[in-house]
């Protein structure tokens, strides 16, 4: 591996970024550097408890004059504000299903920060392992040098499960990933989230809901590298002999192919699809001064592109309601923080700001500290691992 940070480049839907950044400055615009509406004296929702998007059904809080929720087949939905983290509609929001590619999200707010967008690497063979029959790849090859922004780009437009094996390995591990990516959805607040397999393979066990995909999609967007990365719709990627080929983002509400219109302010995030967990995405959009996102798992009506037209009349429905549905709930609800407790070593007590139902399974506080202290810990001997080893130009 040989290391340098050259300049970025400029990707072709940067404006659309920027943008969508703007739109979340007042809370933060990148997590990295500034602060977190969830975090103690950040802004606030003012919501019901969570308890309101357990209940099954739909959940809506109209006032007079708001439009009607447009139907929609999914088995799960959530719209919800991106800044203020106000839910403003939702269905079945914490029911357990199959994610498909939208768990990369997860993966992405994990190792991310581990490793600088700049940094050259030589794939090996053994990086490439155990990709699952059937992945969705971009076609990383064993030999190959690439920077790391390369791999990511494989990760949000091709949803490339051969990307995200490398950057697994060069963080600690595919099932490191999947440890540290648990932790990091419950400090997040996201308590439906089961990690087996980073990529979203179709995996036992493995499920998130509609709410803790909403609570993945506005996190990334305060993040600059997350949010150029869902936001670009075509980029290079380097091919055999130093002849680069060109990729395209699935995800057609961004790009508008195959027929889909494009939808006008969106910003990205990431879809996915499986044989078990059909079509899902996680979307963001921004106009007339708000975002907002939606999640959509697994419509039940039509054909692959449903995913695409549900998520459309959900992202209307939310801009037509602005100021006329009061909030069903909070992506912030069931964040954690650290309180002035500490264990041995060091590491915080995590508590949740908000108790949701008992449910079985749920870890308790001191299984997340331990978790997220591991996390913390694997993420420093990562980076220590990648700077440091030695390798090949």
């Amino acid at each position: 591996m040989t290391i340098g940070f050259p300049s970025r480049t400029a990707v072709s839907a940067c404006a659309t970024c920027v943008a969508g950044l703007l739109a979340l400055a007042p809370a933060a615009a990148v997590a990295r550097t500034g602060t977190d509406p969830g975090a103690p004296g950040g802004v606030r929702a003012a919501a019901p408890q969570p308890a309101l998007l357990y209940r099954s059904g739909t959940q809506v809080r109209p006032r007079a004059g708001a439009p009607r929720i447009p139907a929609v087949s999914a088995l799960s939905w959530l719209v919800a504000d991106a800044r203020t983290g106000e839910v403003l509609a939702a269905h079945d929001a914490h029911r357990r299903l199959p994610p498909a590619s939208t768990l990369k999200t997860l993966f992405a707010l994990t190792v991310l920060p581990a490793l600088p967008s700049g940094i050259r690497h030589e794939v090996t063979e053994a990086e490439l392992a155990g990709i699952g029959p059937g992945s969705s790849l971009v076609g990383v090859a064993e030999g190959r040098t690439y920077q790391i922004a390369d791999l990511w780009r494989g990760v949000f437009l091709n949803s490339g499960n051969d990307a995200v094996h490398v950057l697994a390995a060069l963080t600690g591990g595919w099932r490191n990933a999947a440890v540290r990516m648990q932790a990091k959805a419950r400090t997040l607040g996201a308590r439906d989230t089961q990690v087996r397999s980073p990529d979203g393979y179709d995996t036992p066990g493995q499920v998130s809901s509609a709410y803790d995909l909403a609570v993945f999609g506005r996190a990334g967007l305060r993040d600059a590298d997350f949010s150029r990365y869902c936001a670009t719709a075509e980029a290079m990627f380097p091919g055999a002999g130093d002849r680069p080929y060109g990729i395209r983002n699935t995800n057609r509400l961004l790009t508008g192919a195959d027929g889909v219109k494009p939808y006008p302010g969106l910003i990205g995030v990431k879809n996915g699809y499986t044989s078990n967990a059909g079509n899902t995405l996680v979307a963001a959009a921004h106009r007339g001064g708000r975002t907002l996102v939606v999640t959509v798992m697994n419509p039940q009506a039509g054909g692959g592109f449903t995913v695409y037209e549900e998520t459309r009349a959900l992202l209307d429905w939310g801009f037509g309601a602005a100021g006329r549905v009061d909030p069903v709930g909070s992506l912030d609800a069931l964040r954690v923080k650290p309180v002035s407790a500490r264990l041995p070593g060091g590491a915080a007590v995590l508590a949740p700001e908000g108790d949701p139902p008992a449910r079985p399974g749920w870890p308790g506080t001191g299984a997340i500290a331990a978790a997220a202290g591991l996390g913390a810990g694997a993420v420093a001997l990562a980076l220590r691992f990648a700077l440091g080893r030695p390798g090949r130009s």
